[in-house]
């Protein structure tokens, strides 16, 4: 059995969000401890680590709790970086694997690292007939995003090969769904994307967005 794949040190950024495999995240970085990591993350073609936040703020503000996050998150790697003023760096990341935190510790400067676990990718599952209807309400949806230029979603052009991909539709239903953020961190920790799929069949059914 392939054992997997740890990483030490691994810089955390806890946001009041949740970074799915493949997906988009666009970040303004202005705190001193996240600027320094995510300069020396580019530098070094590094990745740093996105965890959903269960208490405490983004920004840290005085007599705010410490940060508390869910030990399950995703590998962002840092695709543009642009700096247009001092203090200010702007990101365009995309999601890569999941992991999990082993080891986290804080240090003086108020930044987070940990040891961390890589976990498996999701196993490419072809969609079943019965759920086709949610691939295709997505590329519908995807459609309209890029043609109103509206959200990180603009760019993506899914191929037929992701679009019958349970794992790529649902992870990408989940960014798009305004669902709360709990929920959100449940579907991305499932380890079989059918089952992702199908609860997000269900919510999409509940909410009327999915066609008939």
């Amino acid at each position: 059995m392939t054992q997997p794949l740890t990483l030490s040190s691994l810089p955390l950024f806890p946001l009041q969000t949740v970074l799915f495999p493949q997906g988009v995240l666009a970040l303004r970085v202005f705190e001193v401890r996240y600027l320094d990591m995510v300069r020396k993350c580019h530098r070094a073609g590094a990745p740093f680590g996105v965890v959903a936040l269960t208490e405490g703020n983004e920004i840290r503000q005085p007599g705010a709790p410490e940060e508390r996050f869910h030990e399950t998150g995703t590998l962002a790697a840092i695709e543009r970086l642009e700096s247009p003023q001092p203090g200010l760096v702007l990101l365009h990341c995309k999601g890569s694997q999941r992991f999990r935190v082993m080891h986290p510790s804080h240090l003086p400067n108020g930044l987070w690292v940990a040891d961390v676990e890589q976990l498996a990718p999701d196993l490419p599952v072809p969609i079943p007939l019965d759920l086709r209807s949610v691939a295709t309400s997505l590329a519908q949806v995807l459609a309209t995003l890029r043609e109103r230029n509206s959200g990180p979603s603009v760019n993506i052009n899914p191929d037929s090969a992701q679009l019958n991909d349970c794992g790529w539709v649902s992870n990408r239903w989940c960014e798009l769904l305004p669902i709360p953020l709990e929920l959100k961190q449940r579907l991305m920790e499932l380890d079989n994307p059918l089952v992702r799929l199908e609860l997000v069949g269900d919510i999409l059914e509940r909410t009327g967005i999915a066609p008939q």
